[in-house]
């Protein structure tokens, strides 16, 4: 005959602890995790009641840990402020069609995360600021010429983007914190008219530069030429002999304490001046 494998009956009792062993650590697990929720730093958490009036708008739980009856649930939302990208063509003001890239930052407003979570969700970012962002650079670009987007009038435009959508979305619970434009493609023969017409612009530009340069430099010398000929007329009129006179004795003067040798003749010069004569 075969051997037979030898058999280990467990008691009862053992067996009954064994299932509820497993059984309790099944309910520990999932009590662990819908009971205990840890909200991570720069988040928040909206409360579902099950049984007991929906969610709860009045409060919004911050970050840490929080104890949630088994049969509600805990939503958590990132408060932070991010930033997405949008990317898409639009036709300007004399319809052509122009791609324009645009980043935005957003956040949404830790007060109101239970209107939020209720009205909108957490696809608040689809469901509502992208369209408005893609409504807003439409409608904004559609008031603007393509050289105005390219160069002159790019801060101001994405200014106005960035007014209409936060007016657009101000009643939805969300903050908009910045539009900016990150890029603007033309087609290539109108991107090179308008790289040509403001070269031409800039040249322009120092020309006049230098011509009124040149301008006030020819004012400043009539201007100076009129002050020295005014000072010499004044000076002539005021000129007599006397003070002829009594200038060049003073000069004879301060030139006879000079240490180098020289003759001076008083009253050698016509009018009684003195004449200097070097050895």
């Amino acid at each position: 005959m075969a051997n037979r494998a030898p058999q280990i009956n467990f008691p009862g009792n053992l067996m009954k602890y064994v299932v509820f062993f497993v059984v309790g650590m099944m309910i520990l697990s999932i009590l662990t995790s819908t009971v205990f929720v840890t909200i991570p730093p720069g988040h928040r958490g909206v409360l579902f009641k099950r049984f007991s009036g929906g969610v709860v708008t009045e409060k919004v739980f911050n970050e840490g840990f929080n104890i949630v009856a088994p049969w509600n649930s805990m939503d958590i939302y990132d408060v932070r402020i991010n930033e997405g990208f949008e990317k898409m063509d639009v036709l300007s003001k004399n319809g052509l069609s122009i791609a324009v890239e645009l980043s935005y930052r957003y956040k949404p407003l830790n007060e109101q995360l239970g209107n939020l979570h209720k009205e909108i969700g957490k696809g608040y970012v689809e469901r509502i600021i992208k369209p408005e962002i893609r409504s807003a650079t439409r409608e904004v670009i559609g008031k603007y010429l393509p050289e105005e987007l390219y160069s002159s009038k790019r801060e101001a435009i994405q200014d106005e983007i960035f007014k209409t959508t936060s007016e657009a979305i101000k009643e939805k619970y969300v903050l908009l914190d910045a539009v900016l434009i990150r890029s603007v493609e033309l087609p290539p023969k109108l991107k090179a008219a308008i790289e040509q017409k403001l070269e031409e612009e800039q040249l322009s530009f120092q020309y006049e530069f230098k011509l009124d340069r040149e301008r006030k430099e020819a004012e400043r010398r009539i201007i100076e030429a009129q002050a020295k000929a005014d000072a010499n007329k004044i000076l002539n009129a005021s000129l007599t002999d006397k003070i002829l006179q009594d200038k060049g004795i003073e000069a004879t003067l301060e030139l006879a304490q000079s240490p180098n040798s020289k003759v001076v003749i008083v009253g050698g010069q016509d009018g009684g001046l003195p004449l200097i004569l070097n050895n």
